[in-house]
């Protein structure tokens, strides 16, 4: 079977498609990309055929002796003559059409030559049976090369011709003889040709085949790279998003570690952008973070720097320098490029008319725990000094600044002494249903304090918790304390927990899970454990397993955060999750049209999957609105209700503050949960 060469075009992004292209330009397409395997099979069949042809000199000399020194020198000039026209051609580059027609050619003049001395035999009944073997000719252009079918026709009827009019000579008076024999060479005539043509049919379609093929996985090819670009963009501005800065991220880490090749991050956000939606609407200011985004991506391609929005209205910038200097030019010169664009934004009140952004910067460098994470908090409190320092500035981390002391070892300390010191408590946010608009769960979330007093971050002790090991007896505590709290005093029928991934990956954590279910008399269904999108897949065997054993406890498991990673799709497909979570980040960006599609869309693809839905981040009334309008079961946020201790936590049948007025409204959609 022939091989197929590439497809061709003149323009190389063009993807070829066979169902709009006519029958005539098929045909040339695969004269164009056969040429080459037409050449090649025909210049071997060629010199295959030539050598056969020669070697039948033997027997020549057994049945026309005679004439076999004469058609022995026939067959041989002849031969070498065709060898040496082929052989000259094919250096000169003919195409596959040349060779094709001197290979058919030869086989005519071929068995001409031989013919013609052979007959003058007078060994007539021998040769009357020998002449059977011009077929061999008929059949050899037909079937032993891969000759088109108008080329085989006239050949092969040549041969024809001539079989039958040497039959005439040899025996003139016998009939019976004469019709049998054309009869037999009419036979194999139309047998070999309807072969020939059956042949050349079939490798016309297999070409069409691969074509289309070839056109399908370009189709696909082009398919996965758009997804590919699409998950990797911004929907909003079109630069880089959260995945493919995380990615790059990484890898200038790596460079880091293992060439000591220093970056730089900068960070930077627009000054006064919740002043400038407020004044000037969301759409407008979509459309700012638009352009500022195109600009600074414009300027920053001229210095080799990767670019993308890292939320809302910040943006980072990631740099490979040398040098402080370096990165403080890119800096400045993303500074400037804001400026310049002069972008009215009247309601600032601080003397300055225009959009600015402040910038912060932090480099890689030796320090103790050195981690990724440490060096985009570096860059995070740079960006904050900056807006200290009257914004529209550029500030770089300095490690020897007060306010800048790194906290990670007094945390770690004050973990390692928190539940001794009752450092640690939970609060409680309450989950509402939305068709009746009670509530029917709480969020148990942990607090914690230094000692000496001042409150520390979720956002800040619990990667260091992470970190250190921790987050083991902590998150138990904090399974504990909320079964406590509220399940034992039936303040509510369910209470959810979140849950790390160093849980997950600890071999005793659902055993532990389960001992502490027996030992306060909690049904297992009463409880969920809510695990985050962004919990990376590595490990990820361990971690479903744990799952299932967790949820063999009749635990319910919701997915947390979906939608700001990039394994929420991967853990929907694994693993059947009783509620997912999708991130407030989708609620607030859903005032632009865009926004809202991109929730919607969300909402369906959960929906689908049979997952309950329940949107975080609602704060006002208009968000409470859209969750219903999308279908959502639950909410919860600001709106329905904040965090409290325990005991001011409102009782199960208690009415959400938010959406009392709203309870009997029916949902505008109808999703069903997994039964």
């Amino acid at each position: 079977m022939m091989s197929l060469l590439p497809i061709k075009t003149d323009e190389p992004s063009i993807v070829l498609d066979p169902s709009k292209m006519a029958r005539s330009d098929l045909r040339q397409l695969y004269n164009v990309h056969t040429d080459g395997t037409r050449t090649a099979a025909a210049r071997r069949g060629l010199w295959f055929a030539v050598i056969v042809y020669i070697l039948f000199s033997i027997s020549d000399f057994f049945l026309i002796a005679d004439v076999a020194q004469l058609t022995s020198i026939a067959r041989l000039l002849v031969g070498t003559a065709s060898l040496f026209v082929l052989e000259l051609a094919y250096r000169n580059k003919a195409g596959a059409g040349v060779i094709e027609g001197l290979c058919a050619l030869a086989l005519v003049v071929g068995y001409l030559s031989w013919l013609v001395p052979a007959l003058q035999t007078e060994a007539v009944a021998t040769m009357r049976l020998y002449v059977i073997f011009g077929t061999i000719f008929m059949m050899g252009v037909n079937l032993f090369f891969i000759l088109p079918f108008t080329i085989s026709m006239f050949s092969s009827t040549a041969i024809l011709v001539f079989m039958v009019f040497s039959t005439l000579l040899i025996t003139p008076n016998d009939l019976n003889y004469l019709a049998t024999f054309t009869l037999f060479y009419i036979s194999c005539f139309i047998f070999t040709a309807y072969v020939n043509w059956k042949l050349n049919q079939e490798r016309f379609h297999v070409f069409l085949n691969a074509l289309e093929a070839s056109y399908q996985h370009r189709q696909a090819e082009e398919r996965g790279q758009a997804l590919e670009r699409l998950s990797n963009t911004d929907y909003l501005t079109g630069v880089d998003n959260r995945r493919a800065i995380d990615a790059r991220l990484q890898e200038c880490w790596d460079a880091w570690l293992s060439q000591d090749t220093s970056f730089a991050v900068i960070l930077f956000d627009i000054d006064l952008f919740k002043r400038y939606n407020d004044c000037y609407g969301h759409q407008t200011g979509d459309e700012c973070l638009i352009t500022v985004a195109r600009a600074v991506n414009t300027e920053l391609r001229k210095h080799g720097v990767s670019f993308g929005r890292f939320g809302g209205e910040e943006f980072i910038a990631i740099a490979q320098v040398e040098t402080k200097a370096d990165a403080l030019a890119i800096a400045e010169a993303i500074r400037r490029t804001v400026e310049d664009m002069q972008l009215p934004h009247e309601q600032r009140k601080d003397g300055i008319s225009v959009v600015t952004v402040s910038v912060g910067i932090a480099m890689s460098r030796q320090s103790t725990h050195p981690s990724l994470n440490k060096i985009i908090q570096e860059a995070d409190r740079a960006l904050y000094a900056a807006k200290r320092e009257g914004r529209n500035c550029v500030h770089f981390f300095d490690p020897r600044d007060p306010q800048s002391i790194d906290e990670t070892e007094t945390i770690a300390a004050t973990l390692r002494g928190a539940l001794q010191n009752n450092l640690a408590n939970m609060v409680y946010q309450p989950i509402v249903n939305l068709s009746t608009g009670k509530i029917e769960a709480y969020e148990a979330l942990m607090r914690m304090k230094m000692f000496d007093g001042t409150p520390i971050s979720p956002s800040r002790f619990i990667p260091i918790a992470e970190d250190t090991g921790m987050i083991l007896p902590l998150g138990l505590w904090a399974i504990r304390r909320a079964c406590i709290d509220l399940l034992l005093s039936d303040r509510t029928p369910m209470v959810s927990v979140n849950i790390s991934r160093v849980q997950l990956k600890s071999p005793s954590f659902a055993r532990s899970v389960s001992d502490l279910l027996a030992e306060t008399g909690i049904d297992g269904r009463r409880l969920a454990l809510e695990i985050t999108e962004g919990l990376d897949l590595d490990g990820q065997a361990d971690a479903l397993r744990c799952l299932r054993e967790l949820s063999e406890l009749g635990i319910r498991i919701w997915l947390d955060d979906f939608g700001t990673g990039f394994a929420g799709l991967s853990w929907l497909r694994m693993f059947p999750f009783d509620t997912v979570k999708i991130d407030k980040s989708f609620l607030h960006d859903a005032s632009s049209a865009s926004g809202r599609k991109m929730l919607s869309d969300i909402v369906d693809l959960v929906h689908h999957r049979g997952a309950r839905i329940l949107i975080e981040g609602v704060e006002d009334a208009s968000q409470l609105e859209l969750a219903r309008e999308l279908g959502a079961h639950q909410v919860q946020g600001y709106h329905t209700g904040r965090p409290t201790p325990a005991d001011l936590a409102p009782v199960m049948s208690g009415v959400a503050p938010g959406v009392a007025k709203d309870a009997t409204k029916p949902a505008l959609r109808q999703i069903h949960p997994r039964q």
